[in-house]
């Protein structure tokens, strides 16, 4: 592989061009009879996708939604797990020079709605046991503009089906160029202290998505590479999907939900050497037993900080540790623990390593736009004229895109608080927002607060992130509730099913503390670190964590 900076201008040139076109630079331009994914069920039986195979479904899909209307850049979004279908359907979406607006399936209707809202969706591709979350009700409007493709099981009226839209006659359409500007995906952040907002990712971001898979990583060709993250978020479709497919590296998809157990047969049967997932995933492997025979050439991890304590573990059971590094939603990853021959360096335990080739990120002071001094914390930033960086804003948010620069537009403020030492590397310590990374999902305290202040006993609520040995942090409400209302464990328990069932199966809070009043600023602003602070404490005192 060439030098950094040759890799990084032969990216640019490639990725780009005037004349790009995505379905040609993720699926055409490779050769038919290699593989791009293995999707292995829960029994390990798998399946190997082509390049071709993908080329012949997508192409029939891509021109049944041509038939339907849809065009460069409409917005089409995905609520599917892993599967077949899951990647034709992107592949095709990219193919008319649309974009792809992925949904987690773990999210309620409410996240739903707002995400297909916000992109201005005119389609929905989803998987039958999704289909009731679109169902008309008080969290999903009846008079939808977007229409509904069900893949597999029965259809509602109206609703149009994945497999006859597959085998549909309609001729072939030359795949769309879009060149680099355009977005080819939209996905959406956690939200902190408002709305989720929609980042469109462009077809040149795909140029810093493989700079990452193959310096971060080290992604060789001989490689058996596996990224256990959920495509509905960003870490999974940039580098199990889209990456991938950029550089025509097979992935391994695992259709069935995530178990410790069927991860560690299936690095064991598959015989996995690049491996990646959120820190959670690697202490529930911790926590279960480990096969004799499980050897990793690399190991990386992302989403939330990586613990010390894992990386020794690691080194017993795989071989080799795990490598820590740092991205966002909007810049993809930037910061490393490199797994390349050019840049691999001992690591520190506590940080996430230095900033990866085509990047430039610092650690800014708090009182001025200027480098903090080593060993000072301070804000991370990241140089919007570094060759790699991307983000060019939020969709149909100027307001809230200037907030995320200084106000010369040079450094893109991340919201995180870390501090640079002498060599170069970043250590991680605390947002500067209140955003909650659980098990390396990002959630907004937002999105929580709004769905229990929404309920009848509820007055007002605020959300905050826990310390847990297991999923680096977990959700705890503190609840006022309206007048007349008595706390109880059964009250609790609705209302922990009452964020489920109105936000995300994940989201909702472990423990629910009830208070007379919530702690505010002078101006009436929540002070959540206050009660992170006293929980800290608490836990401290009891020995819990």
């Amino acid at each position: 592989m060439p030098e950094p900076d040759v890799r990084i201008e032969e990216l640019i040139d490639r990725f780009n061009a005037g004349d790009a076109c995505p379905a040609r630079l993720l699926c055409d331009d490779h050769p038919a009879d290699k593989v791009a994914f293995t999707l292995i069920e829960s029994d390990l039986t798998a399946r190997d996708l082509t390049y071709g195979e993908l080329r012949e479904r997508s192409t029939r899909l891509a021109a049944a939604l041509a038939e339907l209307g849809v065009g460069p850049g409409d917005a089409v979004a995905t609520l599917m797990g892993k599967s077949a279908e899951l990647v034709v359907a992107l592949l095709a979406i990219w193919r008319r020079g649309a974009v792809h607006v992925p949904l987690f399936t773990a999210f309620a209707p409410p996240a739903i709605a707002m995400r297909l809202e916000g992109s201005d969706a005119r389609m929905v591709i989803v998987d039958a046991d999704q289909r009731g979350k679109l169902d008309p009700s008080a969290d999903m409007p009846a008079d939808a503009p977007w229409c509904v493709v069900t893949v597999g099981g029965d259809h509602r009226d109206g609703d149009l089906s994945f497999d006859e839209l597959i085998a549909s006659p309609a001729p072939a359409v030359e795949p769309v160029v879009t060149g680099r500007t355009a977005p080819f995906i939209m996905i959406f952040t956690s939200g902190t202290t408002g709305a989720p907002k929609g980042v469109p990712v462009p077809v040149g971001g795909l140029a810093h998505m493989v700079m990452y898979l193959e310096y971060g990583y080290d992604l060789r060709e001989r490689d058996v590479y596996w990224n256990a993250a959920d495509p509905g978020w960003a870490y999974g479709l940039y580098y199990a999907i889209a990456a991938p497919l950029a550089v025509s590296r097979r992935s391994i998809l695992l259709c069935p939900g995530f178990s410790p157990e069927l991860s560690w047969r299936v690095l064991a049967e598959f015989g996995v050497t690049n491996f990646a997932a959120a820190p959670t995933v690697y202490r529930a492997l911790r926590n279960s037993e480990a096969p004799a025979d499980v050897r990793l050439r690399c190991a990386s991890s992302a989403g939330e900080p990586l613990t010390p304590d894992l990386i020794p573990w690691a080194e017993k059971t795989f071989g080799v540790p795990i490598r820590d590094q740092y991205g966002q939603t909007e810049l993809v990853m930037v910061v490393a623990n490199a797994w390349h021959p050019d840049l691999i360096a001992p690591i520190k335990p506590g940080s996430m390593g230095t900033p990866l080739p085509g990047h430039n990120v610092v650690v800014l002071r708090d009182d001025a736009d200027e480098a903090a001094p080593a060993g000072t914390l301070g804000r991370v930033a990241v140089d919007s004229t570094a060759p790699l960086f991307a983000f060019d804003g939020y969709h149909n948010e100027p307001e809230r895109t200037a907030k995320r620069f200084t106000e010369d537009g040079r450094w893109y403020l991340t919201g995180d608080i870390a501090m640079c030492d002498d060599d170069g590397c970043f250590f991680f310590s605390s947002r500067d927002d209140d955003v909650i990374i659980m098990a390396g999902y990002r959630i907004g305290p937002f999105d929580v607060e709004s769905v229990l202040d929404a309920h009848d006993d509820v007055a007002e609520a605020a959300v905050i992130g826990v310390p847990d040995a297991m999923k680096g942090e977990v959700i705890e409400a503190y609840v006022v509730l309206r007048a007349g209302v008595q706390p109880s464990d059964a009250l609790t328990t609705e209302l922990q099913q009452h964020v489920k069932a109105k936000f995300a199966a994940h989201a909702y809070p472990r423990r629910v503390h009830y208070l007379d009043g919530l702690p505010r600023t002078p101006s009436g602003k929540i002070q959540r670190f206050i009660l992170r602070r006293q929980r800290v404490a608490e836990l401290a005192e009891t020995g819990a964590n």
